[in-house]
């Protein structure tokens, strides 16, 4: 399995769109529950542009700071969870 890839492709002030190759819905729909969940993110949606032809796209908007540092976060929340479910998988 290849590794997902953030690509930016738009950016401004307040905001950040990534292109997300290699998609895998399994950790992208986490992912973004996550980052809906930080307290400084305004909105966060991610869509397709064709269901078929096209890799999705997250938009991040932030209230204040850094739109990549809330990716940033959630992704250390979500590799947190992970590797507390790693961990309870091996004391089976």
């Amino acid at each position: 399995m290849k590794e997902m890839e953030f690509i930016v492709t738009d950016k401004g002030k307040d905001f950040i769109v990534y292109e997300v190759a290699n998609n895998d819905n399994t950790i992208l729909r986490p992912l973004m529950e996550e980052i809906e969940k930080d307290e400084m993110v305004e909105s966060a949606r991610y869509y397709f542009e064709h269901p078929y032809l096209s890799n999705p796209r997250i938009h991040v908007k932030v209230k204040q700071g850094k739109p990549q540092a809330a990716l940033k976060r959630s992704l250390k929340r979500m590799e947190k969870v992970f590797e507390n479910i790693n961990n309870q998988y091996k004391k089976l």
